[in-house]
């Protein structure tokens, strides 16, 4: 819903990192950072700075089995919920009153699951019947890892050095870079 106002790399880092001097290239060095932050997020279903997301399901987890099982939120770490609406059997709009679920953001992929003593309501069997809105991230650029922006600034030096996918000239062939990636590993959120 809402991007990061910032990146967790300053254009500032991003050119004394590339060891770049002149500001021509600024625009794309700053397009750069984007794409190594979102691949980033991508491969560790992390929202690196505070950013808010919406996720649509088309029914609560585990309803009509007479539990209510919780949702996985697919962005970590979950700061917050911002609601959680649902179209009613009715066919209306209904807003969760926040008493009636529970997030648990320090488990991860972070978990919202409805209050002891509730479950989730009956939504009508229609597609996107569920929105939960969330604000996501570690804050500030300055709480992100030093191990993903590590990462971020090595895949930035690989795009604006070749140009195209992360590649390493070494005695006249390109060779992939799996280490790179492996920074990533201590913060990927993994599902069982």
């Amino acid at each position: 819903m809402t991007p990061p106002e910032t990146e967790p790399v300053s254009l500032l880092e991003a050119k004394h990192h590339l060891r770049v001097d002149h500001d021509e290239d600024d625009d794309l060095i700053r397009s750069l950072i984007v794409a190594a932050r979102e691949a980033a997020e991508s491969l560790t279903g992390r929202q690196l700075v505070t950013a808010q997301w919406r996720f649509v399901l088309d029914r609560f987890p585990g309803r009509g089995s007479g539990e209510g099982q919780p949702i996985w939120l697919a962005k970590c770490p979950v700061q917050r919920i911002g609601g959680v609406d649902y179209l009613a059997i009715d066919g209306q709009w209904r807003a969760m009153p926040p008493t009636d679920y529970v997030l648990h953001p320090t488990r991860e992929p972070a978990r919202l699951a409805p209050a002891f003593g509730t479950t989730w309501p009956m939504t009508l069997p229609e597609q996107a019947s569920v929105v939960i809105t969330l604000t996501a991230g570690y804050g500030s650029p300055s709480m992100v890892p030093d191990g993903i922006k590590s990462w971020i600034k090595l895949r930035l030096g690989a795009l604006y050095t070749h140009r195209e996918e992360i590649a390493y000239l070494a005695k006249g062939r390109l060779d992939p870079l799996p280490f790179v990636d492996r920074l990533l590993d201590p913060f990927r959120i993994v599902t069982l």
